[in-house]
C-alpha cells in the first residue's frame, strides 16, 4: 500500500554532502546518497573533471557510465592541491554534514584538508574515507582498486571452475559493494550523531566489504580448517545450485536451498523418484553426490524450452529462474511493472537516457534520479562565486572556468 500523503523530497532531504571522491566506491555512495534526496556536491579538477567520464563507453564522447554514477549530483570543480582549492573546500565544510574522498591515506593530510583540519572548522562534520587497505596497517599506504580487493579479499580464489584459473568479476564488484556499504555507514554515524552533537571519520577499505559478504569461509576455515576452492556455479553448503541449458540454448538457473524447494524442483521437472533416491534425501547428502544429481537435472531440463520451465516453475512454485542478458532484463514485464529501470532526460546529449532507477521503495518519501551526472563544472558559477563569495578574478586566477559547464565536451572518443 502506498501513502496518500508523499514528500517529493526523498527521506534524506536537507542532508548536504560534499562529494571530493572519483572512479567508482566513494562517488556511488554519492549516488544513492542523492538518489535518496541528499544534495550532493562534487567536485572535479579543473578541465578533465573525474576520470570516470572517461571509463568505458561513450556516445558523442560522453562517458555513459558517468551519466549513472554521478546521477544527481552536482559538479564545480577545484584543484585541491593548490590554496585557492583548500580554500575552497574549507569554506564548503563549514555547511556540509558529509564529506566522501578516496585520495591514497595520508593525501588530504599533505594538502592541507584532513580530517583534522575539517572537524575543527565543522565539528558536526561526517567524514567518510575509502582507499584501497585503510587508513591504518601496514598496507594502507598501498593503492588500491576494487580489482585488487576482489582478489585480496578471497573472492577471486574461490570463483570458476575447478582446476582452472581464477576468475574475477565482470564488473566493478568490490567497488560498487563498498559504495553500498559506505552509504549506510554514513547513516549510521548521521543517526550517532542526532544523539552527540559530534561528527566522525569513517575508515572504510575497499576489501572489507566484500570480505565480509562473501560468506561463510573464514568461519568454515577457523573451525574446521576447510580451504574453499573453485565450484564453478555451485555453493559449498547448499545443492542443487548450478546452471542448466535448456532445450532451445537458454540458460536457466535452478536452487534447492530447503527441502521442500527440492521437492517441488523434482515434481516440477517430472522426476519425483529422485526425492526417495537415498543420495539426494537431504541437503548434506546432495552436496556429496552433487556431480550425480546435476547430471539428473541437466537431463531432465534440456528437454524443455527456456519459456515452459518458467511456465511449468510458475505453476509449481519451483525456484527456477532464467540467466538474463540485458536485452532480456529490458523485455521482462515484472522489470516493466517494477519501473527498475527508468528514463531520465540529460541535456548534454540531448536525449533521454535509461539507467538503473533508485533502489527501494519508501511509501512517503520516495527516492527519485533528479538529473543524470552533470557537465563538469556546471554549477561553478552559483556555487563558488553565489555561495562562496569568490569573484571572477578568483577564479580566473585559480585556473578555474566560471561556467565550465557550458563549454563543449572535448574528451577523447574512446578515452580509457
Amino acid at each position: 500500500m502506498t501513502d496518500t500523503k508523499q514528500s517529493a523530497g526523498g527521506p534524506l532531504q536537507g542532508l548536504k554532502v560534499l562529494d571530493l571522491s572519483n572512479f567508482l566506491a566513494a562517488p556511488m555512495c554519492g549516488m544513492l546518497l542523492a538518489d535518496l534526496g541528499a544534495e550532493v556536491l562534487k567536485v572535479e579538477r579543473p578541465g578533465a573533471g573525474d576520470e570516470m567520464r572517461y571509463w568505458g563507453e561513450n556516445k558523442k564522447g560522453v562517458g555513459l557510465y558517468h551519466k549513472v554514477i554521478n546521477r544527481g549530483k552536482k559538479s564545480i570543480t577545484l584543484d585541491l592541491r593548490t590554496p585557492f582549492g583548500v580554500q575552497a573546500v574549507k569554506r564548503l565544510v563549514k555547511e556540509y554534514d558529509v564529506v566522501l574522498e578516496n585520495y591514497r591515506t595520508g593525501t588530504l593530510e599533505k594538502w592541507g584538508i584532513g580530517y583534522d583540519t575539517l572537524r575543527e572548522i565543522n565539528p558536526r562534520v561526517i567524514m567518510v574515507r575509502i582507499t584501497g587497505f585503510g587508513q591504518t596497517g601496514p598496507y594502507s599506504r598501498r593503492p588500491g582498486f576494487g580489482t585488487l580487493a576482489e582478489a585480496y579479499a578471497g573472492y577471486a580464489y574461490i570463483t570458476g571452475q575447478p582446476g582452472e584459473a581464477p576468475m574475477l568479476p565482470g564488473f566493478g564488484l568490490a567497488d560498487s559493494s563498498t559504495g553500498i556499504m559506505a552509504a549506510f555507514l554514513t547513516m549510521a554515524a548521521v543517526h550517532e550523531r542526532h544523539q552527540s552533537g559530534l561528527g566522525q571519520m569513517i575508515d572504510l577499505a575497499i576489501y572489507e566489504a566484500l570480505m565480509t559478504m562473501i560468506g561463510p569461509y573464514v568461519i568454515n576455515y577457523d573451525q574446521l580448517g576447510i580451504v574453499q576452492e573453485r565450484a564453478g556455479s555451485r555453493l559449498p553448503f547448499t545443492a542443487p545450485r548450478n546452471t542448466y541449458r535448456t532445450r532451445d540454448n537458454h540458460w536457466l538457473t535452478i536452487g534447492g536451498s530447503s527441502q521442500s524447494a527440492f521437492a517441488n524442483i523434482c515434481n516440477t521437472l517430472g522426476i519425483p523418484e529422485l526425492l526417495g533416491d537415498p543420495r539426494f534425501t537431504d541437503n548434506r547428502l546432495r552436496i556429496q553426490n552433487v556431480d550425480a544429481l546435476d547430471a539428473e537435472l541437466q537431463k531432465r531440463v534440456e528437454q524443455f524450452d527456456l519459456a515452459e520451465l518458467l511456465e511449468m516453475a510458475e505453476r509449481n512454485n519451483a525456484t527456477f529462474a532464467p540467466i538474463n542478458s540485458i536485452a532480456q532484463i529490458f523485455a521482462d514485464h515484472h522489470i516493466q511493472e517494477r519501473g527498475n529501470i527508468t528514463a531520465v532526460h540529460d541535456d548534454e546529449l540531448g536525449t533521454e537516457l535509461r539507467m538503473q532507477n533508485v533502489v527501494g521503495r519508501f511509501s512517503r518519501t520516495p527516492g527519485a534520479i533528479r538529473r543524470p551526472g552533470p557537465v563538469v563544472g556546471d554549477g561553478n558559477r552559483e556555487i563558488l562565486i553565489g555561495k562562496l563569495g569568490f569573484s571572477e578574478e578568483d577564479l580566473r586566477a585559480a585556473g578555474i572556468s566560471i561556467d565550465e559547464g557550458a563549454q563543449p565536451h572535448t574528451a577523447k572518443e574512446d578515452a580509457p
